[in-house]
Parts: C-alpha cells; sequence; structure tokens
C-alpha cells in the first residue's frame, strides 16, 4: 500500500510538472520526481526503474544549471525567472 502511494506521488508530481510555463521550473519538478521514482524503483528492486530516472534527474538537473548559468551571464532571465542586471558585475541588481 505504501508503495503504490509513492509510485502514484511520482507520477503526480511528474505530471503537475507539466503545468508550469517556465522551463526551469519543470526541470526541477520533474527531478524532484525522478527522485521519487528512484526510490520507488529501489523499494521494488527493479533496477530498469532506478536507472531511467537516475538519468532523467540527472539530465534535469544538469539542464537546469547550464541554463541559469548562462542566463545569468546574459542578463536574462535565469531557471527560476530573476534577471540579473548589470551582468555579473559586484552591485548588479536582482529583480524579479
Amino acid at each position: 500500500m505504501l508503495l503504490d502511494a509513492l509510485g502514484w506521488t511520482a507520477t503526480g508530481v511528474f505530471s503537475v510538472s507539466y503545468l508550469f510555463r517556465q522551463p526551469g521550473v519543470l526541470r526541477k519538478i520533474q527531478a524532484a520526481a525522478a527522485v521519487l521514482w528512484i526510490a520507488y524503483g529501489i523499494a521494488i528492486h527493479s533496477a530498469p526503474v532506478v536507472v531511467a530516472n537516475l538519468i532523467v534527474s540527472i539530465a534535469a538537473i544538469s539542464t537546469s544549471l547550464r541554463a541559469t548559468r548562462s542566463n545569468d551571464a546574459s542578463g536574462q532571465p535565469n531557471a527560476i525567472g530573476l534577471e540579473v542586471k548589470e551582468g555579473n558585475e559586484p552591485g548588479g541588481k536582482i529583480t524579479k
């Protein structure tokens, strides 16, 4: 019963990620869902579930971090929706 709840929670979190418009938020929620799926896979002793979701979580986290770094340098909104003005100079203003 508890395992079923974990699996359904992972499914729900992953599904809800598609309701978010910002790609960075979507990736972070998908990474969280993948972690839940990894826990589920470990609990049911399913290597394919664990490995597949390790790949998903690593991809989601790495692309999120890469997007945040490249957008911070360009002054465009980053993955969490903040804009860094005046480049990466000390004293640069962060706005929402």
